[in-house]
């Protein structure tokens, strides 16, 4: 198994335990630190970064050539969008209906899609490709994997910070993709100079440098 996927494991293991820990359940229909998000929704939109990479490697095989990391954040409909755009009340209101059934079973569907990538993701060949629910471009399963962990990482602090939780310590081999990945985006986004002032010097530093 390539060491991205063995992360992922660990990504999605971590999501698992911030998503059952009572403080959630005990929150689930309370606002979240997310606007329009419940606690509930919130909870169920970590979970889809878990439950949506069986349901990816599920299609077909898809052919052509992989886009790159930010090749694939430069075809998201979601960046950039307004919080009232399509893209995004679809994303919200997706999660909220998943969350109908409750913490348990969002828990519950979590642990056992953990429990079948572990086989899943060992069994397919280093060079795998796959269709990400944003498609319809391709892009090689490690680097999808890797979107799926920055994903995991931030929400996985979005709903800590939700529930008066402390956020989640992830260990290098899941955070170094991550941090790499969220620079490279605010590179893309802000150029390399705010980047690196924002990084080194406090004095010239910009007000922001987020990755969206």
């Amino acid at each position: 198994m390539t060491p991205i996927r063995q992360a992922y494991l660990v990504a999605a293991g971590s999501a698992v335990e911030v998503l059952d820990d009572p403080a959630v359940a005990a929150a689930w229909q309370k606002p979240s630190a997310l606007t329009d998000f419940s606690v509930g929704g919130l909870a169920a939109h970590l979970a889809a970064q878990v439950l949506f990479v069986p349901a990816t490697l599920a299609k077909p095989r898809p052919d052509g050539d992989p886009v790159g990391l930010l090749g694939h954040y430069e075809r998201v409909a979601w960046i950039g969008a307004d919080l009232d755009a399509e893209v995004n009340v679809n994303i919200r209101s997706g999660s909220e209906d998943a969350s109908t059934d409750g913490a348990a079973t969002v828990v519950a569907q979590t642990q056992a899609a953990v429990r079948d990538l572990t086989g899943l993701l060992a069994a397919e060949p280093d060079d795998r490709r796959v269709t990400p629910p944003a498609g319809p471009w391709v892009l090689t399963l490690d680097d999808f994997l890797v979107t799926r962990m920055m994903e995991i990482v931030v929400h996985s602090d979005d709903l800590a910070h939700s529930v008066g939780i402390p956020t989640p310590e992830f260990p290098a081999p899941v955070l170094d993709p991550v941090l790499d990945l969220l620079t490279r985006l605010a590179v893309r986004r802000h150029g390399t100079v705010p980047v690196l002032r924002a990084l080194t010097r406090a004095e010239r530093a910009p007000a922001s440098i987020t990755a969206f």
